[in-house]
This record gives C-alpha cells, structure tokens and sequence, in this order.
C-alpha cells in the first residue's frame, strides 16, 4: 500500500528542535528564562526594554530615545558568544539580540504611530554591537540574524508559570518582549499552546508512511483529523487571549525589512558586518510549521496557484531551522504527486476519503480563522497593506485557502452519493457556501476605500465566523 519510508528521525535534531511524535514542533526542553550572569548588562537591558516592565513600571520602549541610549552604552560580546557551545545559551543570545535588534530598529516607526497612527520610518544601522554578537549567535543557529518565529519570538520564548501544568496559555509567560502586556503574551502564547498537538500530527506522518495496509492509512488519518480539531479549538481561543484593539501596541515591532519598503527604505546595515544594506522578512505566524506539514501530508500543496504569494510561502521555508526544514522537505518528497490522495483513490478507500475531506475542511477552518484574525485585528485597525512577514494583507490567505477549497472539491467527487462515513450533500452545501463567503469578501476589498468591518461582518451572516 505504501512505499518504505526513507525519513529518519535522527535527521531532525539541532539538539534545541526536536521533530517527533514526542515533541513536535516545540523545543525538547524549556528554553532558558535568563542569560547566564557573564551577560548581565545584555540581560538588564532585555528587562529594561518593555513598554511595561516586569514590575508594571515604564520601561525603554515608553519614552522616545530611551532604548537608542541604552545601546549606545552596551557592550561588545562578540569574542564571548563566538565560544559558546550549548545550543540553550546560544538560543537564549539569539533571543536577546533578535528582540534588540527589532526594539532599535524600529523604535522611530513605533514613536511616529503613536503620533500620526502611521508607521515612520525605522533606523536603517543596527550598531556593531548588537550586529556582530547577533550575527555570530545566528551563524551558530545556521538563521538569519533577524526576529524570528522559532528561535526568537515564540516557540523559543515560552516560559511556564507552573512546570507541573501544560502548555496551554494560561500557564506561559515570555522571556522576552515588546510591550510587556497581556495582549502581547496571549497573542505569542497562544502560538506555542497549539503546538502542544503538533507531536500527534507529526506522528500521524510517520504513521502513514510506516503504513502497509488500508487499516493503517486509515489509523493515521484518523490521528491527523484528531491533532487538526484539537489545533483549532485551541487555535479560536486567540480572540479571547489577545484582544484586537491591542494588537498595534506591539505589532510594529514584529515587521520585516523584507517587503516593507515603506518602513525600511533599501534595507539595514549591520555596522562592523557589512557595508552593503541586508532585508529580512519578519518573524510571522505563516513560519509555523503545522499548516506546512498538514499541506504537504495531504496534498494540499499540489493545488498552491503558480503566482508570487505561493514563492512567499515556499521562502518562508528557508526562515525555519534547518532541522524542520529537513523535516518538511523529506515528507514533501515521500508524499510527492499526491500520494495520500492516489493510494486512497486506487484502493477504492472510502473511509480514507471521507477522513481526508474532514482533515481538508479543518485546514480551510484554520485558514479562515486566520484570515478574520487579519480582517479584525489588522484590516480594521490600520490601512497599511502589508502583513508583518512583507505580504499583501487582503491577497496572501486568499491565495491559500482557495487552493484547500479547489483540493477539497476533487476529494468530494471521488466519494460515494450514499456515504456510510459523511453526508455528501451535507458537505457539499457548505463547501459552496464557504467559496461564496471568500468570493463576496474579495469583492468588498476591491480597491483601497474598503470597509473592514462590512468584510468581517459576512463571516456571522454566513454562518462561518470563527469567534
């Protein structure tokens, strides 16, 4: 029924990352609160940053020019973290610079929103001493010397309040941040909180691919189906962990030189690295590693339209580390010309395609709570267009969750009128009503005088609003 299967575990290791059906797509342990001592000025300023402290007082980030003197006055640790060996300590580095590079940098586009509720202009050097520890800590890590999702941001940056507890929100709280306030840790925690399922869905993988019978995809899919509805009952929690009104208090400090022209001009030098300007794509919730790996399982990937949004989103592949990117690849390559999808249709698997159906339709949920995420908490908060990762807002998920509603179409057809698994015409009702939802929403967002509210308002009167 299936093909040996050539993917090894051993492969997905950086010793930080460990892809498994024991750790998913989360660290192998807890990530490190605070620096060692060695770095205690690094570490004060990382506690001195937040627009809130720790302590609830003011921090760098409340008052214009506070956090470009507090580097001024930082020391170089570049000769110290070149001979740092544990990945821990070195993610931790990375953490902290990623966070100090983004708070400088865009420090002046933060000041000038508060201002005028647009975004200025950022500082286009980042000091050599943040630029050349950073840089190191990042070749290191074999990333980008940038803000990003896995080692920086999120999965790299949960702490737990109570150890003995999960990884539900509620129970982590960040190393780092931006803002310092509950809206910014439940939006970031929340990232983590789903991927406490990511284990099952990576074990789904290999489940089906270590497959030799009927008995056996179907088993695997069924585990799948189970981490995916698990993923967005926790996934719709967002709206109330992170309120949408808030979400600017932080979100500046996320953006990407990489598509945001208006915010980064050429790009930034990294003083003492290079002369030359370098662009980056910012930390985003499209570099987590569930939808990715759900797409190329079950064949979604096949159906990605040939345009410039999917080249984004096969460039965000090269933002993870190398050890998911590993991962994603291996399986991308075992599950080639849509294998789940042939070896169900030629085996005449009505089970399977009933399972696969409700795994697709869990995807499109997912995509579409993520897109009236965008419309609630970005298009009716700011007209600037682009996402923190430097994509087009009101084109980017679009482009996804058509592919999944194309795919969806092909799987429904090959499936019985009289299923003993699934109500087709049940199915098939909704699946038209979703393509009319995304149809009369992107008539809305014609132009640039488009009425966010009126857009997110047709989730409820269509009856598929996800909050």
């Amino acid at each position: 029924m299936s093909k040996p299967n050539t993917l090894r575990l051993e492969n997905y290791t950086d010793n930080f990352f460990e892809v498994n059906s024991t750790h998913g797509f989360l660290p192998r342990k807890n990530p490190l609160l605070k620096l060692p001592e060695r770095y205690n000025e690094l570490q004060k300023l990382m506690d001195e940053m937040p627009i809130k402290k720790e302590d609830g007082s003011d921090g760098l980030l409340s008052r214009e020019g506070a956090i470009e003197e507090g580097v001024e006055g930082l020391f170089n640790f570049k000769d110290l973290v070149s001979k740092e060996k544990d990945v821990f300590i070195i993610q931790a580095l990375f953490r902290a610079y990623a966070f100090l590079t983004s708070a400088y940098l865009l420090a002046p586009a933060h000041f000038n929103y508060l201002q005028t509720k647009k975004y200025g202009k950022a500082h286009d050097v980042l000091p050599a001493q943040i630029a050349e520890p950073f840089v190191i800590v990042s070749e290191k890590l074999d990333v980008y010397p940038f803000l990003d999702y896995h080692y920086a941001y999120s999965l790299g940056n949960y702490v737990k309040r109570d150890d003995s507890k999960g990884f539900e929100w509620e129970n982590l709280a960040m190393a780092a941040k931006f803002s310092g306030m509950d809206d910014e840790r439940g939006f970031i925690m929340l990232h983590v909180d789903i991927n406490q399922h990511s284990p099952e869905l990576v074990g789904s993988v290999f489940d089906f691919l270590e497959s030799k019978e009927t008995k056996g995809v179907n088993n695997s899919l069924r585990k799948c189906l189970s981490a995916m509805k698990k993923i967005n009952e926790r996934r719709q929690i967002m709206w109330q962990a992170s309120r949408w009104k808030h979400y600017n208090d932080f979100r500046v400090f996320i953006m990407g030189i990489k598509g945001n022209d208006e915010i980064f001009g050429d790009g930034v030098i990294y003083q003492g690295v290079s002369d030359e300007p370098v662009q980056y794509r910012g930390q985003t919730g499209a570099q987590d590693n569930i939808i990715p790996t759900a797409d190329i399982f079950t064949g979604v990937i096949d159906y990605y339209p040939s345009n410039d949004l999917t080249k984004y989103l096969l460039d965000l592949r090269t933002y993870r580390p190398k050890c998911i990117q590993n991962f994603l690849e291996d399986i991308k390559n075992e599950m080639g010309n849509n294998r789940l999808f042939n070896n169900l249709k030629e085996s005449k698997n009505e089970e399977g395609l009933c399972l696969l159906i409700q795994i697709l339709d869990e995807i499109y949920y997912f995509r579409n709570g993520h897109w009236q995420f965008v419309q609630k908490y970005i298009m009716a908060n700011t007209k600037y267009a682009k996402a923190t990762g430097g994509t087009p807002i009101i084109s980017w998920i679009p482009n996804q969750i058509t592919a999944v509603l194309n795919y969806m179409d092909d799987v429904i057809n090959l499936i019985p009128v009289r299923s003993n698994f699934i109500n087709k015409d049940e199915f098939n009702n909704k699946l038209f009503k979703k393509r009319d939802l995304l149809s009369k929403q992107l008539k809305l967002l014609h132009g640039d005088d488009y009425n966010a509210d009126e857009v997110f308002s047709l989730n409820k009167k269509m009856s598929l609003n996800d909050d």
